[in-house]
């Protein structure tokens, strides 16, 4: 086993050339980490080479504001797969997870407020000031979506059934023949046993667009609008584009500890699902250099990959090297021109990659007092805080000022305030308040974000929304982080400053990701996989495109060593 190693500096990278590695990590991100860790316990020497002076990629933690602890891009823990948590056994490493609930607080300029979270009878009483229909219509919702959850949970813990790729003997033929049958016979029952209703629905959902489903089951459209910014999170969509309906089933896709649709905070930031990740790795014997960027990947004559070229001109090899990059990043700026396939850059270079989304990290002095809720002791404080969400037409009105080019004029906004169950990332008596904002184009018609003007004047714009929830939230504000597109595309390295390394649309998901044929972390470049949230089953902190990836390698390895 390979010694705990972790660094930066001269020392480390000049470790990095001492031998040539079973496996190579390009990126330190959750992903990545997760995928140096499995490779490791299965026995490969391994080395994680990370761009930045701190690992977890989007999910980080950076002290910006002395004092101040922000969880700069990811900010929610739920989508992390509990295989991954129990095999790499994280609580072990220090993830601790905060549970949250109410889990969702929407303000009415009317004075009104709806609360949800995961006990029912909170819910019901909710939802009955609006609707007693739709209370008694929500329960029915939610479960369907669970056992719809059912169907897809199986998949996000599997490569997808790909056909093979290149030159393969007839025993490796078969044999993928046989998986692949298992793998759909499988799918199929699942399937057969939601029932013809629910496999009906099931479909809708998939292809419809939010707001139709939505208004299908609900007529109060706070509740709507509450429920559809699950469909828009983090992409360019509006919630009447078809197909946004399947993301409603993040709504009850993930967990804590356990329960369903819990969404959590995670103690220390999100940098610390990584490093708990980062130390696992370690422990298994992974080495994991930061300030290592990577420039190139290099290819040998017989067109294999054979190890990559750092920036500062150190050469490190390997045969079996993983990128967690974008794919983007990975197939059209690593790789060098002319290896691979026209069709597949085609493919690559034509994705989606597009966003809308900006993140505001805010140190604030005191938390903002909602004019709507004097009377709920705080609970306001504890879940998701949804501003411009009181109907599914702000929302869309929002997505089409962005769609002409401009950022929305009344941003829908994601607040969450994770100090107020985690007291070691702030000051006493202070808080970090995170600002998840849509709609922002990568390049607005009417100005630029490297302008400071124009990046505070949009700042102040969402103070503002705020404040006419909260009228003193502006005069709170000690000191902000402001990430846009662009800013996220240099900074984090996400292509076009998409936080999901590509849209996730249907188009582009299951074996279709990250192009049709390349759905299982191969690639048309032998050595190459890929292991972020490019691959399936997409975006989110969710460890499994790392996981999956690993266990690929691992027997891709195992092959070449019989």
């Amino acid at each position: 086993m390979w010694r705990r190693s972790f660094g930066t500096g001269s020392h480390a990278v000049d470790a990095l050339k001492e031998k040539k590695w079973d496996a190579l990590v390009i990126g330190g991100g959750h992903n990545g980490l997760t995928a140096a860790a499995y490779l490791a316990r299965g026995g490969l020497s391994v080395a994680v080479l990370e761009r930045r002076h701190v690992i977890g990629g989007a999910a980080v933690t950076e002290e910006l504001i002395p004092g101040f602890k922000f969880s700069r891009c990811s900010y929610l823990q739920s989508l992390l797969r509990p295989s991954v948590i129990s095999e790499l056994e994280l609580a072990r490493h220090g993830l601790k997870l905060l549970k949250r609930n109410p889990s969702s607080f929407t303000p009415c300029l009317d004075g009104r407020y709806l609360l949800l979270g995961p006990t029912k009878v909170l819910n019901h009483r909710e939802i009955s000031k609006f609707s007693r229909r739709d209370a008694d219509a929500y329960p029915k919702y939610e479960s369907q979506l669970e056992r719809f959850c059912t169907l897809m949970d199986p998949l996000l813990d599997s490569s997808p059934p790909e056909s093979l790729q290149g030159i393969s003997s007839l025993q490796e033929r078969l044999k993928n023949k046989v998986h692949n049958s298992v793998f759909w016979t499988r799918l199929l029952h699942q399937a057969a046993s939601l029932g013809q209703k629910d496999m009906v629905d099931f479909m809708d959902l998939l292809l419809s667009p939010a707001s139709q489903v939505l208004n299908n089951w609900f007529e109060t459209d706070v509740l709507k609008a509450t429920l559809a910014t699950d469909a828009v999170i983090g992409s360019t969509a509006s919630v009447n584009t078809p197909g946004s309906g399947y993301v409603l089933l993040h709504h009850v896709m993930g967990e804590t500890d356990g329960d369903r649709g819990m969404w959590s905070y995670v103690e220390g930031g999100m940098g610390s699902v990584s490093m708990a990740i980062g130390n696992a790795a370690r422990e298994a014997g992974a080495h994991i250099v930061t300030s290592a960027g990577v420039s190139q990947l290099i290819v040998d004559d017989s067109g294999k990959a054979n190890g990559v070229l750092l920036a500062d001109g150190t050469v490190v090899q390997s045969s079996n090297i993983l990128s967690n990059a974008t794919p983007y990043k990975t197939f059209m700026e690593l790789v060098p021109q002319n290896v691979l396939p026209d069709d597949f850059t085609r493919s690559i270079k034509y994705s989606d990659y597009s966003s809308g989304t900006t993140k505001i990290n805010v140190a604030v002095d005191k938390l903002p007092d909602f004019h709507c809720c004097k009377s709920i002791d705080g609970l306001q404080y504890t879940g998701t805080i949804h501003i411009g969400s009181e109907s599914m037409e702000e929302i869309d009105s929002a997505c089409q000022d962005a769609v002409n080019g401009l950022p929305s004029r009344r941003p829908v906004i994601e607040i969450t305030i994770p100090s107020i169950l985690d007291k070691t990332i702030s000051p006493p008596g202070k808080h970090v308040i995170n600002l998840f904002i849509q709609y922002t184009p990568y390049n607005p018609s009417n100005g630029c974000w490297d302008d400071p003007v124009y990046r505070e004047s949009f700042a102040q714009r969402c103070f503002n929304l705020i404040d006419e929830y909260a009228p003193d939230f502006s005069s709170s504000v000690i000191g902000y982080d402001m990430l846009t597109p662009p800013d996220l595309e240099r900074e984090i390295g996400l292509t076009g400053g998409n936080i999901f390394h590509g849209a996730m649309g249907l188009d582009s998901l299951f074996l279709m990701r990250p192009v049709k044929g390349w759905s299982n972390y191969r690639t048309p470049l032998p050595g190459l996989y890929l292991c972020g949230s490019g691959a399936h089953p997409g975006g989110g902190v969710m460890g499994a495109p790392g996981r999956n990836a690993a266990k690929l390698v691992l027997e891709d390895f195992k092959k070449k060593m019989n």
